[in-house]
């Protein structure tokens, strides 16, 4: 008696192999996007946090500014960097960020961090964003829309 399957068993077997390959591939492309869209949301925040605790140091004497400045950072690496506290000048520099983060749906993974992310200004206007001479907000280049519909620009 000869032993092994016949080619009816192998075709059913390969087109149920090939109904759920279809079914998965889709799901993971979800996953990888959900996972870039919580990567997304993370550093926005971490971002915006540093520029509001930079804002509020300024606004607390800590940061020197003139009065024709905003009171928020000129570049993003300044939240890396660090500045000195102007209240206390022999202490060590406040930092505000370890690193900037990359925006995760930057396309080239060559530029730097701090390029990846669109820059607006506070004299500019929330609909329209420019950057100036201060870094107010940030948001991603992307032209994509996300998974709720919206843009990740304006995110």
């Amino acid at each position: 008696m000869a032993r092994g399957f016949t080619l009816i068993e192998v075709l059913i077997t390969a087109a149920i192999v090939a109904t759920l390959a279809s079914i998965a591939l889709p799901l993971s492309h979800l996953a990888i996007q959900r996972s870039k869209e919580t990567d997304l949301r993370r550093a926005l925040r971490d971002i915006r946090d540093a520029l509001d605790a930079y804002k509020r140091a300024s606004d607390e004497g800590r940061i020197l500014s003139s009065p024709d400045q905003s009171g928020y950072p000129t570049t993003l690496l300044t939240l890396v960097e660090g500045v000195r506290d102007a209240k206390n000048p022999a202490s060590a520099k406040i930092y505000f960020m370890r690193r900037i983060p990359r925006d995760p749906l930057h396309p080239d993974n060559t530029i730097a961090p701090e390029k990846t992310w669109g820059l607006r200004s506070y004299e500019s206007s929330p609909d329209d964003p420019k950057p100036g001479k201060d870094v107010f907000d940030v948001y991603s280049l992307s032209d994509r829309k996300s998974l709720n519909g919206i843009s990740y620009k304006q995110w």
